[in-house]
């Protein structure tokens, strides 16, 4: 199996962090961006994409702050995915960010998908 890097993204959302939330932690609001449907049964989840499916296992959870999974293809490695809610202190302007793995030559294409998902998180969320 290739060795996959860490790379991370951030993302200005203008939402409340409690709204984000909701959207990145649950079936029924990640299922308005990240996946044509997703199901869950206790913590592992089943995201649809088509006719592709993939399951994710969720590993932490922390209300209103952030999700991290492992898709169980990864399971017996280190690799996990991450999205962290960060507010700034003073200015209290809110990002979205994106911790991930990817093969290196599949990083780009990574970014851009996840570029591509947050661009319709927004739109849903109603942020430029």
């Amino acid at each position: 199996m290739d060795e996959k890097v860490k790379f991370e993204l951030e993302f200005p959302i203008q939402a409340s962090p409690a709204l984000l939330y909701q959207y990145i932690s649950t079936p029924s609001g990640m299922g308005e961006w990240f996946a044509d449907n997703i199901n869950s049964r206790g913590e592992i989840f089943t995201f649809i994409w088509g006719e592709s499916e993939e399951q994710a296992k969720l590993l932490t959870k922390k209300s209103g702050e952030r999700i991290k999974m492992r898709w169980l293809d990864d399971d017996d490695t280190s690799y996990y995915f991450e999205m962290r809610i960060q507010v700034d202190e003073i200015t209290k302007d809110v990002s979205l960010m994106i911790t991930d793995y990817a093969v290196e030559d599949e990083i780009e294409e990574s970014k851009m998908l996840w570029e591509n998902m947050i661009a319709d998180l927004k739109h849903v969320l109603g942020s430029k």
